[in-house]
């Protein structure tokens, strides 16, 4: 055997075990992918996205898609990473951004779908808010082994304990700590727009002084009807946005798509100011792929969204409610929004 030929064998071999070992050797990265969008306005297996009960929903047309970032978990080889580094329709990450390693995969879930929850309600809280509905103290959870189970609701707004106002969560505090614990009160209620009364037999508060009805309550805009929305495996807080559009095309008085295909993303405040959200170019992929024809997109994130490839369609540049609902207004009218 040549020197030659023995050098293009090693050559050879060596290339094939990198080759071997480049396709198996796993690395601590995984791919982000554009993920499902979600029409606000439509339905989910014949289920509406956004309920709204004891009102009549708008008939609505056109789209208002919210955008997601699809993960995979773990499992990339050196080679399917280096070849994602190079597709613009994959984002490569280290593993530990996406999980952090002091949590497991389980309570990361979980940590990304209570993001999710705080999102619907910031997002019905800014719609209701928006609409003129006025804050009150609102019920947002009654467990089952709570003195108010079968009493009161969800979405219930507290008017009175015993006859005195509670326009808000600190004056429902002051009476309640001095009522003695274990009495039975009287609860004036809005339900659904109806006024109604319920009696509550109390229990102590946790520090041993005045009462408690064994509820979670929130200050926020109470309408005379109930919002509920349902998304499921859908993690982070970036939906806000969207969902607010949505709440205000199906109850507002304002038709927000004129028919069109809206996608968009960014997170939102009780004030109804947009924050910036991760994985946007993959979010303009997945938006282009419905065929979207206006994208939504926060302030803060205009600078990634314009150095991705071109999606095709205009990037509204929105830093709080009102900008989105202007540049929506723009694109009916068929004016250019301010874009990024």
């Amino acid at each position: 055997m040549t020197r030659r030929i023995a050098t293009l064998t090693a050559g050879a071999v060596l290339l094939l075990v990198f080759g071997v070992v480049g396709t198996t050797l796993p690395v601590p990265y995984v791919a982000q992918v554009p993920g499902p969008t979600f029409n606000t306005l439509g339905d989910i297996d014949g289920k509406p996205i956004i309920e709204i009960q004891g009102w009549k929903r708008n008939d609505v047309e056109g789209n208002l898609n919210l955008t997601t970032v699809g993960v995979g978990r773990g499992g990339l080889s050196l080679v399917q990473a280096v070849r994602g580094w190079f597709d613009s329709e994959v984002s490569v990450v280290p593993e530990d951004s996406v999980y952090p390693p002091d949590k497991t995969e389980e309570q990361t879930r979980q940590a990304n779908r209570e993001q999710f929850l705080t999102s619907e309600q910031a997002a019905e809280t800014v719609a209701l808010g928006h609409l003129g509905y006025p804050e009150k103290v609102v019920v947002q959870g009654v467990p089952d082994d709570s003195p108010s189970h079968g009493r009161l609701e969800e979405e219930d707004a507290i008017e009175a304990v015993d006859g005195r106002p509670t326009p808000d969560a600190h004056a429902l505090d002051t009476v309640l700590s001095s009522i003695k614990g274990g009495s039975t009160v009287t609860i004036a209620y809005t339900r659904l727009g109806k006024k109604g009364s319920t009696s509550v037999a109390t229990k102590t508060a946790d520090d041993g002084t005045g009462a408690r009805l064994g509820i979670t309550i929130l200050d926020q805009p109470s309408a005379p009807f109930d919002v509920d929305i349902q998304v499921e495996d859908v993690g982070g807080p970036s939906a806000g946005l969207m969902l607010t559009l949505g709440i205000l095309d199906l109850v507002g008085d304002d038709d927000l798509t004129g028919g069109s295909v809206i996608a968009g993303t960014g997170t939102i405040d009780a004030e109804g100011a947009v924050g910036p959200i991760g994985g946007i170019p993959l979010k303009m992929v997945a938006a282009r792929d419905i065929g979207a024809e206006l994208f939504l997109v926060p302030a803060d994130n205009c600078a990634e969204a314009k150095a991705a490839p071109d999606p095709g369609f205009p990037l509204a540049k929105v830093a709080s409610l009102d900008d989105a609902l202007k540049a929506l207004a723009d694109h009916r009218a068929g004016r250019t929004p301010v874009t990024c």
